[in-house]
């Protein structure tokens, strides 16, 4: 089981948003690093990823607008709304350019992030990304997304969701499984949504224009992204592929000294650069 290990304490708050307030957790000073975490969850995905990159960095760790804490947004949700809800976070903390770290979900926001406002992003990592063409557009339009479970009064939607998310996850270790069900309870429908809004992203048109030095983590468990994380790579000029053995869906929870180092070393070279 996972458990938070020494590093820089990490503190909690709300920052105020065009787009509405939005739930922060921050460790560490220095260079700014952005921690996006993947659908239904929240920072408590990087909750012990946190502390260890506060060491070197100013560590930011958001609730995406709707999940966690945040406010859920005006309209209808996308990811082109998410990296602006992003952007305000560091906005808000006075900081107008950062790396941008993110997971599943959270990989689809950075790359718009990066592609949209390339000179606010100096370092993209993008873990465990999918790839998002025409192709995967129409293969999964109308399809049922995971964690989209049925409401039942005698709660054994609960027991469905557990059961549909297990084999993604380490056989030994529930407590990772409890975190993803809090969240994915606080998240509500968005637990389905958040899916069907990375469906949606015509991402192909957005990774040939990321200019800034790019590392891509595929987690060699991870069935969903792993087969794609060359896609990915090769469409972005200069990239970086590195694969994370044994790494499966709930990667920065799971392995969080691994992927904080991993990060760290990459983060820390491009910013020695400038």
């Amino acid at each position: 089981m996972s458990a938070t290990k020494p590093g820089s304490s990490v503190e909690r708050r709300f920052v105020t948003t065009p787009l509405g307030r939005i739930h922060v957790a921050t460790a560490g000073t220095g260079f700014p690093v952005l921690l996006l975490h993947q659908t239904p969850r929240s920072w408590d995905e990087y909750r012990d990823v946190l502390p260890l990159l506060g060491c070197d960095f100013r560590a930011i760790a958001m609730d995406t607008l709707g999940f966690g804490d945040s406010d859920s947004p005006a309209g209808e949700p996308s990811i082109e709304l998410w990296a602006e809800g992003a952007f305000a976070v560091l906005d808000a903390l006075e900081a107008p350019r950062a790396a941008v770290v993110g997971h599943h979900t959270g990989a689809a926001i950075a790359v718009e992030m990066a592609a949209s406002a390339p000179a606010r992003v100096s370092a993209l990592v993008l873990s465990a990304c999918p790839f998002v063409d025409a192709a995967r557009r129409a293969k999964h339009h109308g399809m049922r997304v995971i964690d989209d479970v049925e409401t039942r009064t005698d709660g054994s939607h609960l027991t469905e969701l557990w059961a549909r998310r297990q084999p993604f996850y380490p056989a030994d270790d529930t407590d990772l499984l409890q975190r993803f069900m809090i969240d994915a309870l606080r998240a509500g429908e968005m637990a389905a949504e958040g899916h069907r809004v990375v469906n949606r992203y015509r991402m192909e048109d957005r990774l040939g224009s990321i200019q800034c030095p790019t590392l891509v983590i595929a987690p060699t468990g991870d069935p969903h992204v792993h087969p794609v994380a060359p896609k990915v790579a090769g469409a972005i000029e200069g990239s970086i592929l590195r694969e994370l053995s044994g790494g499966m869906v709930p990667l920065p929870d799971q392995m969080p000294e691994a992927f904080a180092g991993m990060v760290r070393d990459f983060i820390a070279a491009q910013v020695a650069k400038t």
